[in-house]
């Protein structure tokens, strides 16, 4: 039986390779032969592969990962212009200064008087009788802190004004320094704390119990660190000593009761600072600057709480936020001497150092370290 040769395929066959040397490659601008002995690759087809071949879709997911973060960024955008719109017509302005013979003049950096007043604003009566707050009628403050905040980048300077400070009171003679803002208000207790530190004073902010409270819950608490345990019935305070997340009706006790040091005012002024660092930073912090669901609470309640003069915005406030990160020093004025005049306990300033303090703030450097009260 005679065999047939098949047809030929319909496909074309492969030749059998042929050992040999093997080829160089060649430049793609020149074609000059490389150097080197790396082998020509074989596709099928016997094309080579162009600029268009290959998977196109990691540039397709880069471009529209892109895309997606310019979209991202302008809402997030839009919405912290329309937050900052929404807060500065919820902000509360107070007249705070006044223009008068004798007023010092601009000094480098800024200088923020902050205030904290007794009223009861905002406050229902279920709450003032939790809170032990009491019921008085108008508002009086005891609380006065001068915040100095250098150019550049400078540690921020935090002192206390003792509220007994024994002080002249333009047009009432001398007196307490919390009696300037029950004669006159912000605008003659400015005027009193520019005229006894010589420096003028850029920002004022003040807060009553109501906004107390509010801040420090909007951002979820604030960590203290007491020193001691203390129990103070009448500021509804009871609190172990240590580290511990304080609530607002917690803090506003802790930075109110008188129960603890032989010198009560003088430990209220420290409780008081600290407390004000620990909730600026906080404020402040990253964690709830970019998370709506602090930051939103948080700016609405510091507008409506918040009573600023009417040079001073939402930008300010968080300038003063930001600065407060930076480690400040926290100190008082110096106290020379505790006396009694016209039958009430008074504190008179340590007249060297206290100018010693005010002159470095004014010339914006930092404070000498013997001008420093720890108290």
């Amino acid at each position: 039986m005679v065999r047939r040769p098949l047809d030929p395929p319909a496909y074309p066959v492969r030749e059998p390779e042929v050992k040999g040397p093997e080829p160089k490659g060649r430049s793609k601008v020149y074609g000059k032969p490389r150097k080197g002995t790396s082998p020509v690759r074989m596709f099928e087809g016997g094309n080579e592969p162009t600029a268009h071949d290959g998977p196109r879709k990691p540039r397709r997911i880069g471009r529209n990962i892109a895309i997606g973060l310019a979209v991202f960024l302008s809402l997030v955008l839009i919405g912290v212009v329309a937050l900052f719109f929404s807060v500065q017509g919820k902000m509360n302005n107070v007249e705070a200064f006044t223009d008068y013979d004798g007023r010092p003049a601009e000094t480098p950096g800024q200088d923020w008087l902050l205030v904290g007043s007794d009223s009861r604003a905002g406050l229902s009566a279920a709450e003032r009788k939790k809170l032990r707050t009491g019921s008085a009628v108008g508002r009086r403050t005891d609380t006065m802190m001068l915040l100095h905040i250098p150019d550049g980048d400078g540690r921020p300077t935090l002192v206390s004004l003792p509220r007994d400070s024994y002080v002249p009171i333009p047009g009432n003679g001398n007196g307490k320094l919390n009696a300037a803002y029950a004669f006159g208000g912000p605008k003659l207790l400015t005027q009193t704390v520019e005229q006894v530190t010589g420096i003028r004073i850029d920002h004022y902010m003040e807060i009553g119990f109501g906004g107390f409270v509010g801040i420090v819950d909007a951002v979820g608490g604030v960590e203290i660190c007491p020193k001691q345990a203390i129990k103070d019935p009448k500021a509804a305070l009871n609190i172990k000593k240590g580290c511990q997340l304080m609530d607002g009706g917690t803090a506003l006790g802790y930075v109110r009761t008188r129960k603890t040091g032989a010198i009560p005012d003088f430990d209220r002024t420290q409780r008081q600072r600290e407390f004000f660092s620990a909730v600026v930073k906080k404020a402040a912090s990253p964690g709830t600057l970019i998370n709506p669901f602090t930051a939103v609470p948080l700016a609405n309640s510091a507008a409506e709480s918040v009573a600023v003069d009417p040079g001073t915005g939402p930008f300010n406030l968080l300038s003063l936020g930001l600065a407060m990160k930076n480690n400040p020093v926290t100190t008082a004025v110096p106290i020379g001497s505790l006396p009694t005049i016209d039958g009430q306990s008074v504190v008179k300033w340590d007249t060297t150092r206290a100018n010693q303090l005010f002159e470095a703030l004014e010339a914006d450097k930092p404070v000498p370290k013997s001008a420093l009260e720890k108290g």
